[in-house]
């Protein structure tokens, strides 16, 4: 038997981060499928996650647990899974022989070329929903909210309308 409470809880509204996360699990699922599209069908897989967080020109394995936010194992298992897909690879730390950096093989290099042509197909087809006027504003409004911009650009963004 299942007990109701009535007591007096507020309802969940509507807001700026709730639409935020919506369009951001939008866009994920959007990119995921066009990546599967092109046969790199584990981009909806746990290992794509760690993708964004190296750098181009390698990253030092020890970084990715406090840029992902996970632990240690969960670093090395994914990792283990893009190295043994020959996304990536693991070399010797010149400053530190006893770490690990993570680079990017000639077939992660292919990934991330087509990652960005799917990212760029995306972002017309927001630019065409939008009209480019619209679009270049939103940019703009995420620059903002990202910190990216400082007050009077933005004061000035708000002019032009």
């Amino acid at each position: 038997m299942v007990k109701y409470l009535d007591d007096g809880s507020p309802d969940l509204i509507d807001h700026a981060g709730w639409r935020i996360w919506r369009l951001s699990r939008a866009w994920k699922a959007e990119f995921d499928a066009a990546m599967a599209a092109r046969g790199y069908r584990w981009f909806a897989e746990a290992r794509s996650n760690v993708l964004p967080h190296l750098d181009r020109h390698g990253t030092a394995q020890s970084a990715l647990q406090s840029r992902m936010g996970v632990t240690k194992q969960a670093v090395q298992q994914l990792v283990d899974e893009l190295v043994a897909d020959g996304i990536v690879e693991r070399r010797t730390n010149p400053d530190d022989h006893r770490s690990k950096v993570i680079h990017f093989t000639r077939k992660g290099q292919r990934v991330l070329a087509d990652a960005n042509d799917v990212k760029v197909e995306i972002q017309s087809r927001y630019r065409a929903k939008l009209g480019a006027r619209r679009f270049t504003e939103f940019m703009a409004c995420l620059e903002v909210l990202e910190g990216k911009e400082t007050a009077p650009a933005a004061t000035a963004m708000g002019r032009a309308r």
